[in-house]
């Protein structure tokens, strides 16, 4: 009886596990299928006419030398993943050219960094942010720009950096633009040309590669061009942030994002007296909880990185270890670990006082060591509002444009 006792003990277990495991993996597998599947679609707006379509990029500031058409607007929401792989949703702009052809290329556009959950293509009409998805559409292109997670119509807290939520979203957000095309009467191509600025920058390569390494049945890369990245953000950017290379307030910002973002996902301090000097750590972190606004960041921050870190918070960006090193790692790796196929341009504004161009050096010199040809193009003297890092947005828009639009001909 003991035997049997035991041997029912040893079985047991094990055919629950078995259950359990086959009802998490079917479980996981319908989660896989739902991703990208529409939960809304909403018209924002139409601008009926290429020249209404020019005066509302001349109002943000950008360039209106490759409007074609007419353009009509959504915002959609659709399922995705969050940091962890759980479900979750998020929205996105898809922007279509009035008068086109039935199909059409898809051009993904990935925004830089925002704090307020409006500071997305969505939520913003003809800003900076949407400026750049409005003109690919103007051209005859289907503008797909996701707001990414916990931002726009997204739950939660934005994961800022991380480049495997950047990468899904911004995957499950052209999912949820081909299937919505056709209520319109389009259908997108298998070819996407990807393209991102600052924050999306890294975002634009990490969609690249996913979609290089098939990781959608459907859609395939056609070209990329992220512009102003931070693509080496430990090697680079951290290093000119501390040594006072990058515009002061800037410096302040990315600073204190670094370590808030990062410390959600990954855990690197205990509590915010750690790394913030008073009275900052009492109040640095709620600021960057979606709901505050640029300027209110500005007014919760002071002007110099030495008043905001204490000393072990400056040690931790100078010399990173652990789970924020490894972090680093995976955001780093965005240009090293991987042989685009399709064609590659980076582009960049030498002086840029927010991503500094070494960067992109970087970025070019890793993707030539994986036999990749990536030529730079330096926009030349822009500016937006006294940003060189800005301007290069918005002279990018314009070219980008035209560069895709020559490869779509070949």
């Amino acid at each position: 009886m003991a035997a049997v006792c035991c041997g029912l003990l040893l079985i047991g277990p094990a055919v629950a596990t078995a259950a359990t495991s086959t009802a998490a993996h079917a479980q996981a597998q319908h989660e896989e299928r739902s991703r990208g599947m529409l939960v809304s679609a909403e018209k924002l707006y139409t601008l009926a006419t290429p020249q209404a379509v020019a005066a509302e990029l001349g109002a943000a500031g950008f360039g209106d030398d490759t409007v074609r058409h007419g353009v009509v607007a959504y915002r959609l929401v659709y399922r995705t993943v969050d940091a962890y792989g759980r479900p979750t949703t998020a929205s996105g702009l898809l922007v279509l050219p009035l008068n086109s052809e039935g199909r059409l290329g898809a051009v993904s556009f990935a925004h830089g960094t925002g704090s307020h959950k409006d500071d997305s293509p969505s939520m913003q009409r003809g800003e900076f942010v949407s400026a750049p998805v409005i003109a690919h559409a103007a051209a005859g292109a289907a503008g797909v720009a996701p707001d990414y997670l916990g931002m726009g119509k997204g739950p939660g807290l934005h994961p800022w950096m991380d480049i495997g939520s950047e990468t899904t979203a911004s995957l499950d957000m052209l999912r949820a633009a081909r299937a919505f095309a056709p209520r319109t009467g389009h259908v997108l191509e298998r070819e996407v040309m990807v393209t991102g600025f600052s924050q999306g920058a890294s975002a634009t390569l990490g969609l690249g590669r996913a979609l290089e390494a098939g990781e959608d049945r459907w859609f395939r890369l056609g070209a990329l061009a992220p512009v102003s990245g931070a693509y080496d953000f430990g090697g680079a950017e951290l290093p000119a942030l501390l040594e006072g290379r990058l515009e002061p307030k800037s410096s302040v910002l990315y600073a204190a994002y670094t370590l808030v973002a990062f410390n959600r996902l990954h855990h690197i301090y205990d509590s915010p007296g750690e790394v913030f000097q008073a009275p900052y750590d009492s109040a640095v972190e709620a600021l960057f909880d979606g709901t505050h606004t640029g300027e209110q960041l500005m007014r919760g921050t002071p002007g110099a990185l030495g008043e905001l870190l204490t000393e072990h918070g400056r040690e931790m960006l100078a010399h990173p270890t652990g789970p924020l090193a490894a972090a680093l790692r995976t955001t780093d790796a965005v240009c090293t670990d991987w042989a685009p196929r399709a064609p590659v341009r980076l582009y960049m504004a030498t002086g840029d006082e927010q991503a500094v161009t070494a960067n992109t050096e970087h970025c070019q010199a890793a993707l030539t060591r994986n036999g990749v040809d990536a030529p730079v193009v330096d926009l030349g003297d822009v500016d937006y509002h006294g940003s060189r890092h800005l301007g290069s947005n918005v002279a990018a828009a314009s070219a980008i444009v035209r560069w895709f639009g020559e490869l779509r001909k070949q």
